[in-house]
């Protein structure tokens, strides 16, 4: 019994929930690399590469491509799951929940699911 305790408590203390996590403006998070938060901003720029291997969705906060602060990257496998995303957060305030990456020195998070996006 003490046993199946361990497991409960070690199994519950590990799960990660996206309301659970930390909320970050956009420049805060180049300081969270490899750290599960939320990270919030405008669309300042938006862009869904077809012409690129894994046909990806850009959606750049804060400032516009080349100079984004962050960007919330969605594969092109993925993207069929969230609509238009490059059309419908253009210019909105959006936070993304998720591993902080760094891709070319710029923090990122790809969304695999919609439910990470929340547009406020």
């Amino acid at each position: 019994m003490r046993e199946l305790a361990l497991v409960v408590a070690l199994v519950s203390g590990g799960l990660s929930f996206p309301s659970a996590a930390a909320e970050l403006n956009s420049q805060q998070a180049a300081s969270h690399i490899g750290e599960t938060a939320t990270v919030c901003g405008t669309v300042a720029s938006a862009n869904y590469a077809t012409r690129t291997k894994g046909q990806s969705t850009f959606l750049n906060l804060d400032k516009p491509y080349p100079n984004q602060v962050f960007t919330i990257m969605i594969w092109g496998s993925d993207r069929a799951k969230f609509g238009s995303p490059e059309v419908q957060y253009l210019g909105k305030r959006l936070c993304a929940t998720g591993q902080i990456q760094s891709y070319k020195g710029k923090p990122e998070i790809v969304a695999s699911d919609p439910r990470q996006l929340t547009s406020r």
